[in-house]
């Protein structure tokens, strides 16, 4: 066996299927088939129920699986290690960002990643915190910038901004006029919010009950976007992060309005795993998003 045959497993849970599992390893269907039957022969165990038209794994394949994924992690560990580049900014980094910070976050800090380290090679892969931790954990990203959540605490966090939230309304709405407003007033109130699985809507909502509103049940929106144009459709207002905020007080039939009493926020880190020999990197990436942030948000400093 080989460290490939183990790719091969994992893939395979992952994506209970073979075709798919083979694509994501840039293999044949069949030649991925015919590995994983070679590693049963030589393991003699049974991996999968050949019996059932859907992948299902035997209970020593469910074993071995998480096994295979512990190898994995430790083999990139070690080749980070001897690739000498725990404090060199070249190389591949595989990132993950959230879907409300990454179209907001990578424009302010691509250009500059760049220009200071021509030489790192970046691969972005953006999905919900839940799908990113798992990944970390499994040695499959190196990095996550997100907000900092419970699920985040086991790993090794750098805090790189404070993030205020806005009260976002419509144009025609009784607070448009307003440059801030204090949270109290949102007592009483409805609010739109995001879906199940993003980590804002559970950090946005919770200032909002603290506030004394309340979530509109009818209405679950799928990203930042779909939440303020629903907002500029009239049907409800909302928090949003400043990272999305565009410059002006109004646009597009949305009026921002700045939060207080208290200041409704999110921690954004980047994060990686404990005993990393790529320390260094991450601790230089994570200062050169600050200071992107400090010079293009005043308020970030």
């Amino acid at each position: 066996m080989n460290i490939r045959d183990f790719e091969y497993l994992v893939a395979l849970a992952d994506h209970k299927h073979f075709r798919k599992a083979a694509e994501a390893c840039f293999v044949s269907q069949p030649t991925l088939s015919g590995q994983i039957r070679k590693l049963e022969d030589e393991l003699g165990t049974a991996l999968l129920e050949r019996s059932s038209r859907r992948v299902l794994f035997t209970e020593a394949g469910l074993q071995l699986v998480e096994q295979a994924k512990t190898i994995l992690k430790e083999v990139k560990t070690f080749k980070d290690m001897a690739s000498g580049q725990s404090s060199s900014m070249s190389g591949p980094m595989h990132i993950g960002f959230i879907p409300t910070l990454g179209p907001y976050l990578l424009p302010r800090i691509i250009p500059a990643v760049k220009t200071e380290y021509p030489d790192l090679e970046l691969y972005l892969h953006e999905a919900q915190t839940a799908q990113l931790v798992r990944q970390l954990e499994e040695g499959k990203l190196d990095c996550l910038v997100l907000a900092s959540v419970d699920e985040t605490q086991p790993f090794k966090e750098i805090e790189v901004y404070q993030e205020p939230l806005s009260v976002a309304v419509p144009s025609d709405h009784e607070w448009a006029d307003r440059e801030v407003i204090d949270m109290s007033l949102l007592s009483g109130k409805t609010v739109l919010s995001l879906g199940d699985g993003h980590c804002l809507r559970d950090q946005a909502l919770g200032f909002c009950f603290a506030a004394g509103a309340k979530d509109d049940e009818r209405f679950k929106a799928t990203s930042l976007e779909t939440l303020r144009n629903m907002v500029a459709a009239g049907t409800g207002i909302t928090l949003l992060p400043e990272l999305s905020l565009p410059a002006e007080h109004e646009r597009d039939g949305v009026c921002y309005i700045r939060a207080t009493n208290p200041v409704p926020s999110r921690t954004i880190v980047l994060v990686y795993r404990p005993g990393s020999p790529l320390r260094e990197r991450y601790e230089q990436f994570a200062q050169m998003i600050k200071a992107q942030l400090e010079k293009r948000i005043p308020a970030a400093a």
